[in-house]
């Protein structure tokens, strides 16, 4: 199905990226509402689903307690919960709790020891949740050429861990998981890496690699939660409220964008941590993996499409319609500012001494390195560099990220928490994050504390680059 066709079943018909661009009005995506309150048991239960992107659109995956997104687990920081995971198909199956620091036989990673759950059988985590914040949880599968298997199927789902402090300085809340479907291989991906990719590129090779390129993954069916851009409801909205949307890139495959016509983001977090500056930015960038915790002052009466600023990608379902009370105009649509992304806005000047204890890694892609596929090296190795990286309990580090290929990449490490030291040529501190958007042929630098030994898996959270060589393990000294 191409995707006009596609849209067509949604409801919707674009009449191109002109501005002030409007979309035949039908029903809109409502996202899930919180529960609110936080619990101590949960069960998940792994099946096969069906997600009704449109009303003559209806997607066959495997999920999680019969929905994509699964449920939202709500816990509170420092009290111990158990989830128990039932698994109801054919192939074993891992749980990853992202951005959790948790032990290792925890954490969902078969690389780390994780016990898989059992094809028809059931495993039990129990584990103290912190950090506070947003996180998530999602399936640690390796697809390899399997587009069925892995975060390309529809198990993942919102985890939110509730601090001592909470303001709740808002008037409603929303969470939005950003999603694609129906994947394929292609050697004509496109590249929504960076609105502006002007940016230094100090890992640039002098002589560029001209072999022909291996086989990449991409979509051109995309949603917010379960719902496509012209089915479902709207987000319902006053003048004057001011909205929180917690913000989760779900995609297997590739950075998101995210913009609201007249309208900007104050982000207060980053992968659920709250950022040292707040600072509001008329788009955000989200890699897979990533969370941005932002609001938004409703201030622009009208009927507005929240999506993608790359119009294939909006077309193509990235987005969801912001309705204000007492408006029944038709959805607008209007081009953002040109803008970058730089997460250094949101930290403050670098004080204090680097750590002294470093490590480097370098990545490079190889071509077709895996038949029609492409493999990714680590310092000119593969997987799993088991002596490579190893820590000293209690240490502080600094990892540099050296990126020698041609896309930016979502860099996540189990189990920890980064702060960015340099990114973008730019010096910063104080913005942690658990997953790090190294731009293409860019550099960056984060620092971490040594803190919690066992196997620590470090990835490119685009899964095919991980299931193809993009990983390595870190472990402690004995």
């Amino acid at each position: 199905m191409q995707r006009r066709d596609f849209l067509k079943l949604a409801g919707v018909a674009a009449s191109g990226p002109l501005m002030g661009q409007q979309m035949q009005m039908q029903s809109f995506l409502a996202p899930a509402a919180a529960p609110d309150v936080a619990k101590t048991d949960f069960t998940l239960q792994i099946g096969p689903v069906t997600v009704e992107l449109a009303p003559n659109r209806v997607i066959s995956t495997i999920g999680y307690n019969g929905m994509s997104p699964g449920p939202l687990l709500r816990m509170k920081e420092g009290v111990p919960v158990t989830v128990n995971v039932v698994n109801d198909t054919d192939v074993p199956e891992f749980v990853h709790f992202h951005g959790l620091l948790i032990p290792s036989e925890l954490d969902g990673a078969e690389e780390e020891g994780t016990p898989p759950v059992p094809p028809h059988g059931k495993r039990t985590y129990q584990f103290t949740p912190t950090p506070a914040g947003t996180r998530w949880y999602h399936t640690h599968t390796m697809s390899m050429d399997d587009l069925h298997r892995g975060s390309f199927t529809g198990m993942f789902g919102f985890l939110i861990i509730e601090g001592a402090n909470n303001p709740g300085n808002y008037d409603q809340e929303h969470y939005l998981a950003l999603r694609d479907w129906e994947p394929y291989f292609s050697n004509q991906a496109m590249d929504n890496d960076d609105l502006d990719a002007s940016g230094p590129q100090p890992e640039k090779p002098k002589v560029m690699d001209t072999r022909a390129p291996g086989l990449e993954v991409q979509s051109d069916i995309y949603s917010i939660n379960d719902k496509a851009l012209g089915a479902g409801q709207p987000i319902r909205v006053k003048q004057g409220e001011r909205v929180m949307f917690r913000v989760l890139n779900a995609s297997a495959i590739e950075i998101r964008h995210l913009a609201l016509p007249g309208h900007k983001f104050n982000v207060v977090a980053l992968d659920g941590n709250p950022v040292p500056v707040p600072a509001a930015v008329d788009v955000l960038m989200i890699g897979p993996g990533e969370r941005v915790d932002a609001w938004v002052e409703m201030n622009k009466p009208g009927v507005w499409i929240l999506g993608a600023p790359e119009d294939p990608v909006r077309e193509g379902g990235l987005g969801v319609v912001i309705e204000y009370a007492n408006q029944r105009t038709a959805p607008q649509w209007i081009a953002p500012p040109k803008s970058s992304w730089d997460y250094t806005i949101f930290g403050k000047p670098p004080s204090g001494p680097a750590p002294t204890e470093t490590l480097d890694m370098r990545f490079e892609k190889v071509p077709r390195g895996a038949g029609k596929f492409n493999t990714f090296t680590v310092n000119g190795k593969v997987y799993p560099h088991e002596q490579e990286f190893v820590l000293k309990q209690g240490t502080r580090y600094r990892l540099t990220f050296h990126n020698a290929t041609d896309d930016s990449h979502p860099l996540h490490v189990h189990r920890h928490q980064l702060e960015i030291a340099e990114i973008y040529g730019k010096p910063t501190s104080g913005v942690i994050k658990d997953t790090v958007v190294v731009p293409t042929y860019g550099r960056a630098s984060v620092d971490f504390t040594a803190d919690q030994p066992g196997l620590t898996l470090f990835h490119c959270h685009i899964q095919q680059h991980m299931d193809y060589g993009f990983k390595a393990l870190m472990r402690y000294a004995t």
